[in-house]
């Protein structure tokens, strides 16, 4: 697996098994979708609003649609795929119950990485300085944010909890460093194995 590949896109790569078929909600230029496409054999198919990072999917060979998640994946029949993906894309969902239902019902399983809110950088900044959180993986001022959700690791997990929404695997990172000990305060990022 090539080291230079960013750290989240090597853990879902270790989570997708060889020759599946993936849906990318939110897929950016596609470089995730490449990576599964060359190091796991996989069947992959992107969803993506943004024309600029859509050609770069068809530049790398990704087969890509011009589409907003958040209005259903209704063109597709359930269990469609083996996984699909919300990596860096769920918390800009506004619907965020019905994308990830939505994910539920066409992908047998269902990837989300998301910056956690909780990193203990974010709440000393809004404690001492009354700021809005700035980190790597919160790069944003509060005006220009494409984030809509703001949520913890720990709030990810009531919420499964909550919808009986199974997680089957969790990983938590700061940088390229898995996180063990207390990850809700040390993680910068979760990335989250679930299935209904």
């Amino acid at each position: 697996m090539p080291e230079n590949e960013r750290p989240d896109h090597q853990i879902i790569c270790r989570i997708i098994e060889p020759g599946s078929r993936v849906l990318d909600l939110g897929c950016g230029d596609g470089d995730l979708l490449r990576f599964l496409r060359d190091e796991k054999n996989a069947s992959v198919q992107g969803i993506e609003l943004n024309e600029k990072a859509i050609y770069k999917c068809v530049e790398k060979g990704i087969s890509v649609f011009h589409e907003d998640f958040e209005e259903g994946l209704c063109g597709y029949p359930e269990g469609s795929f083996d996984y699909v993906i919300l990596n860096q894309s769920m918390q800009e969902a506004k619907n965020l119950y019905f994308v990830i239902n939505e994910a539920l019902r066409v992908g047998k399983k269902v990837i989300v990485g998301f910056p956690n809110f909780a990193f203990y950088r974010a709440r000393a900044r809004l404690f001492f300085k009354g700021k809005v959180p700035l980190t790597k993986s919160l790069p944003y001022k509060w005006y220009d944010t494409p984030n809509l959700h703001f949520l913890s690791l720990t709030d990810f997990v009531v919420f499964c909890q909550e919808e009986n929404i199974k997680i089957i695997n969790r990983y938590f990172m700061k940088d390229d460093k898995i996180i063990k000990i207390l990850p809700n305060l040390f993680a910068l990022n979760g990335i989250f194995l679930i299935k209904k």
